[in-house]
């Protein structure tokens, strides 16, 4: 019920921020000469989609929406107070979202992460990526631009607007955005987030704190050798008379066990040879011999055996 009252919440959520972005999408609110300039870019990114542009009030950072109808909603107050330069870089990271179809894969995470709130691990991995994300489109609008440092400096002064973050879209608020900056201005001079390297850390170590609980491998046991007939103590079987009358003929399988010194101390039928009277002869025949008994490392042990007897006439 819990899980069930959380998704619901989280759904809930989901739900106003579609209906949000679908109400702000079909509005008529934007620029005619920003929108060319859109248009224009998006061609060189190579999307044949329509991408629109819509101009909002309420909002303080531009965000991407819809995949088959991309919409880019960019805020008034960036339009009137943001150079044109860039607040086209801004729209440079926008288009790569759209050539990406980056709202779609974000709508995913947003159902993966309703169904699995509970699991620190999706929020950290689904956290990973739309930081990866961020970067990918970063690289995408400084390559078209040609200049990653506009890019950074568009980027830098976004980080001193107050934003309102919409997860089901994607905005150029994603992620740090100083670390994005420093990473465009000095590609090369990143060093490794040794956090990064926690999770690892800590699975190796629960692994190895795994494996020295676990038993030692106990050693395998030695291969018994089976025992061997001394056929000089072997009588042959008496064939029953009544059966020898009868004519009864068949081959009876007997299983039997040789205790350490030698003798049969137990015997069963594995297979009858069809007759009573002949399988009980064959048991009684094979009491009779001596065997060289099983050994295991050299020890003589109890092993069990079988022989086959074949009652026939000549």
């Amino acid at each position: 019920m819990c899980w069930a009252a959380c998704s619901a919440a989280l759904t809930l959520r989901m739900g106003l921020g579609l209906l949000w972005i679908g109400r702000i999408a079909n509005s008529r609110t934007c620029d005619p000469q920003w929108q060319a300039r859109l248009s224009s870019m998006a061609q060189r990114f190579g999307i044949t989609r329509e991408v629109r542009l819509r101009v909002v009030d309420n909002l303080a950072s531009p965000i991407t929406a819809g995949w088959w109808r991309p919409v880019v909603l960019v805020p008034a107050s960036l339009m009137s107070g943001m150079p044109p330069d860039l607040l086209e870089a801004l729209l440079a990271h926008e288009m790569g979202h759209v050539k990406r179809f980056d709202y779609l894969v974000n709508l995913g995470q947003n159902v993966v992460e309703t169904l699995l709130f509970y699991h620190p691990a999706v929020w950290w991995i689904s956290g990973r990526i739309r930081a990866e994300r961020e970067q990918i489109a970063d690289d995408l609008a400084a390559g078209d631009l040609g200049e990653p440092r506009r890019l950074a400096l568009a980027l830098s002064e976004l980080e001193r607007i107050q934003f309102s973050r919409h997860h089901l879209a994607q905005a150029a608020n994603g992620g740090d955005l100083m670390l994005r900056v420093k990473r465009l201005v000095r590609p090369d001079s990143q060093a490794l987030n040794w956090k990064a390297a926690i999770p690892v850390l800590g699975l190796a170590a629960a692994c190895i704190a795994g494996c020295a609980q676990l038993p030692a491998a106990e050693k395998a046991p030695a291969p018994v050798i089976a025992p061997v007939a001394d056929f000089r103590t072997c009588a042959k079987p008496v064939w029953p008379k009544q059966s020898l009358r009868n004519e009864n003929t068949g081959t009876v399988t007997l299983g039997f066990k040789i205790s350490a010194d030698g003798r049969v101390e137990d015997s069963k039928v594995k297979n009858s040879s069809g007759f009573v009277a002949l399988d009980e002869a064959a048991r009684e025949g094979i009491t009779k011999c001596m065997f060289r008994p099983a050994t295991q490392a050299g020890t003589p042990v109890a092993a069990w055996m079988q022989m086959q007897y074949v009652w026939t006439l000549e």
